[in-house]
């Protein structure tokens, strides 16, 4: 997903920005994947080193964004693996969007395409040439770096289920409601819109990869915190950029117990 470079900030501090997931196919939205899309340009606009256009496919008019790139009215673009972003807030337009598809790649029938490469500290985007992410950039994928900590007096959930349990079932509890206590043992707020935590609870094992439990939510908690998360659980999540999830917790409440 492609968040526009001076809108970093933004991006960091934005509430409001929603993974949406899928995208609603017609017959005229000639689509080689989902979030891929062809129409004309019926508007642009630029933000620091960012291009937005308006496309209309003849069906639906969709706004996308990604680098800055050579387009102007009239012409016809499409639009690669975009990926929707819901009720996204531009500060740098001062504008709200219904959906936003970001994408690492836009052309232009007969002309130049959006440039693959992202500006400096730019967190990586499906579909772009830069997949790792930039120097000093916060990593939220790897529970092998989280510190040591005393799980010992985690307590599970009262009718909810551990870690280890999650791990086990998550072929079940796809899709269903759940509620899990652990200890927060990495935290990085605003990376794609969300906060997202890693929880230990003493069950399972690093060996095994079923010890730590990946959460987004808009909730604020610090490492070391013990907090209960209720939320529906989401099974092999892909965001792209080698941020792939066997099993996960989406928008969830998080309580930080004292």
């Amino acid at each position: 997903m492609l968040i526009p470079c001076t809108e970093y900030t933004d991006y960091m501090n934005l509430k409001n920005f929603l993974f949406a997931i899928g995208l609603i196919a017609t017959a005229n939205l000639a689509m080689a994947d989902e979030g891929t899309f062809s129409g004309k340009v019926t508007e642009t606009t630029n933000v620091s080193s960012y291009t937005y256009v308006c496309v209309d496919t003849g069906s639906n008019k969709l706004w996308a964004a990604t680098t800055e790139f050579p387009v102007k009215t009239g012409d016809k673009v499409t639009v690669h693996g975009g990926m929707p972003m819901a009720n996204f807030y531009s500060k740098g337009l001062g504008r709200k969007f219904d959906t936003v598809y970001f994408t690492g790649k836009i052309t232009v029938e007969g002309g130049a395409e959006s440039a693959p490469a992202l500006p400096p500290g730019h967190p990586p985007v499906p579909g772009s040439a830069s997949p790792t992410l930039p120097p000093n950039h916060p990593s939220i994928s790897t529970p092998s770096e989280t510190p040591k900590m005393d799980l010992s007096n985690i307590k599970p959930a009262e009718g909810g289920q551990t870690i280890k349990q999650i791990y086990a079932g998550q072929a079940k509890l796809a899709g269903t409601t759940i509620s899990v206590r652990g200890k927060v043992v990495k935290y990085n707020s605003m990376i794609l819109g969300k906060n997202w935590l890693h929880l230990q609870d003493g069950t399972g094992s690093a060996a095994n990869d079923n010890n730590d439990l990946t959460v987004t939510t808009d909730a604020s908690a610090a490492v070391g915190d013990t907090v209960l998360v209720s939320g529906k659980v989401s099974t092999n999540r892909d965001f792209g950029a080698g941020y792939k999830y066997s099993v996960m917790i989406e928008d969830a409440k998080v309580t930080v117990e004292k």
